[in-house]
């Protein structure tokens, strides 16, 4: 029943990952993204790791997918416009394609396993019971790959500034704040002390 349900994730898998490219419709290929991320967890479930597959559902499919279609349906795409400007780029895709294709036949020619194998199958293994799912993970992330974990942080984090740069307009008649200037103002400007008679008061 486990080989049965694990061939049927896979299966749809690849096929919604197909559809993804295949689909004519922006949108489509959104909705089969999503369909495609479902299945993954789907298999990660399998494996036993039920984080990874929480977090591909929360993220992935709550946060990326959905951002990906709200994107897709407020731009005003034409499937018509797109199909004109296909034989413009047919070359540049065709390079990139072939690029592709030779580094991921130089990956798989040259794969080799790893030398220190057998010492990691042999190293002792903590029951289920004792370590969770999440716990194994952090412990793995956080102190052999705490560097690489770190460096992924800061690419999203030049990514995001990047991306603010990028869409930041200066707009004239639009009113911002400086906190520059006004954290420099003078006490005078931001306060007024005014001495009120003893029961002349408001």
């Amino acid at each position: 029943m486990t080989a049965f349900v694990f061939y049927l994730f896979a299966a749809l898998a690849i096929a919604s990952g197909a559809m993804v490219v295949t689909a004519r419709n922006p949108v489509h290929s959104v909705l089969f993204l999503i369909l495609t991320f479902f299945n993954v967890a789907g298999l990660f479930i399998l494996l036993g790791a039920e984080f990874v597959a929480m977090i591909m559902v929360i993220v992935y499919v709550g946060a990326v997918a959905v951002l990906f279609l709200f994107v897709v349906m407020m731009l005003d795409i034409h499937a018509v416009t797109l199909r004109e400007g296909f034989t413009k780029i047919l070359p540049v895709g065709a390079v990139v394609a072939l690029v592709l294709f030779v580094e991921l036949a130089l990956v798989f020619g040259t794969w080799l396993m790893a030398p220190d194998l057998d010492a990691v199958r042999g190293a002792p293994t903590p029951a289920v019971g004792e370590l969770s799912n999440t716990q194994a993970i952090g412990a793995v992330l956080y102190t052999d790959y705490v560097y690489l974990f770190q460096l992924a942080g800061i690419v999203l984090l030049v990514g995001m500034i990047g991306s603010i740069m990028l869409t930041l307009r200066a707009r004239v008649g639009v009113k911002r704040q400086n906190p520059r200037t006004q954290a420099n103002r003078p006490l005078e400007d931001c306060i007024e002390v005014k001495k009120v008679a003893t029961g002349k008061g408001v």
